[in-house]
């Protein structure tokens, strides 16, 4: 077994992860999260307020809905927050096959991380001309 593959045993089941693949799909993921923060923070409250609105058609009265509104809206914000990182991953995961393919296996985590920081120190200096404003 290479050094970079976690091999997952389940009974009868056996299968390998390639860790090198997983590691540069997440920091190339998160390198979009942070370079597009303003888009995925759209997403996150779209997907909170369809699932609000969808989620009334679950209750019989005014009553019962009024009463688990904090609680259900807590859920569907943390639900949408965690469905808005979905469609970063699948373009991550192009990004990281696109280097895979011109560079090679190697560079995907050294140039997941170079651009997970860049992207990280362009949404601090955003939020910094922001609050300057």
């Amino acid at each position: 077994m290479p050094i970079c593959a976690m091999a997952i045993e389940i009974p009868p089941f056996q299968f390998q992860i390639d860790l090198t693949l997983l590691t540069g799909i997440s920091l190339w993921s998160l390198a979009l999260y942070l370079a597009f923060f303003p888009v995925s923070e759209l997403l996150m409250e779209k997907l909170g307020d369809w699932m609000n609105r969808s989620e009334r058609s679950l209750y019989r009265t005014q009553a019962e809905f009024d009463q688990a509104q904090t609680a259900r809206e807590s859920m569907n914000a943390f639900y949408a927050s965690l469905l808005s990182v979905l469609p970063f991953l699948g373009v991550g995961s192009l990004c990281n096959w696109g280097v895979a393919l011109s560079l090679g296996q190697s560079w995907t985590i050294s140039l997941g991380l170079i651009a997970a920081i860049g992207c990280g120190v362009y949404e601090l200096g955003r939020r910094d001309g922001q609050s300057a404003k």
